[in-house]
């Protein structure tokens, strides 16, 4: 009986620390997840601040090429006015007016195209960064139930370690004194008078 005894103690014990380590494990495999996790959210975030960065760039890029472009008009008005003058054309009437209305009219129209592209350019960045920011927020909260999936897991596996250990005493104690074996409280066989009677 004592070398079973010793089998059963060992076996328990040693599935309970197996149940043990195995807890310890997936806690460990948790932190690790969200670690990476955090790691992939940081990407993310630097990702978004880079976008914001481009959309700063876009707008100002885009307001430099307007602000060339309409200079870029003013020289060619400069220029038709010049030419006019050159061959007696009065350049503030008629016809040589018109032509000056239509070049400042069609270069207005460009340079706010520019600004329009820019704009729209700047926008497409900015929804990049809404979108990593979003993307950022969603790997964390993803990070942090693996982590307490670890966790919990861990509880799991150490409730399981207690409880092989606590069925294998109380197999060893059934074993050793068990209800089955007589040895409870004894009955009396005394017979027992009827009530009110003889």
């Amino acid at each position: 009986m004592g070398a079973m005894t010793a089998i059963t103690i060992g076996m328990a014990g040693f599935s309970a620390w197996q149940s043990w380590r195995a807890g310890g494990a997936a806690n460990r495999a948790g932190e690790a997840q969200q670690e990476s996790a955090n790691a992939a959210a940081d990407l993310q975030v630097w990702n978004a601040e880079v976008a914001d960065q481009q959309s700063e760039d876009a707008i100002a890029r885009g307001g430099e090429e307007e602000n060339r472009f309409r200079s870029s008009v003013r020289g060619i008005i400069g220029s038709q006015r010049a030419g006019f003058a050159a061959n007696n054309v009065d350049a503030g009437f008629g016809s040589a007016l018109d032509v000056q209305a239509d070049a400042a009219y069609l270069g207005e129209l460009d340079a706010l195209t520019i600004r329009s592209n820019a704009a729209r350019e700047a926008w497409g960045y900015k929804v990049d960064a809404f979108d990593s920011r979003m993307r950022a927020d969603i790997t964390r909260r993803e990070g942090v139930a693996l982590a307490e999936s670890g966790r919990q897991q861990r509880t799991q596996a150490r409730i399981g370690a207690i409880g092989t250990v606590l069925g294998a005493g109380a197999s060893l104690l059934q074993a050793n004194y068990g209800a089955n074996s007589g040895r409870g409280t004894p009955v009396s066989t005394k017979p027992v008078a009827p009530k009110g009677g003889k």
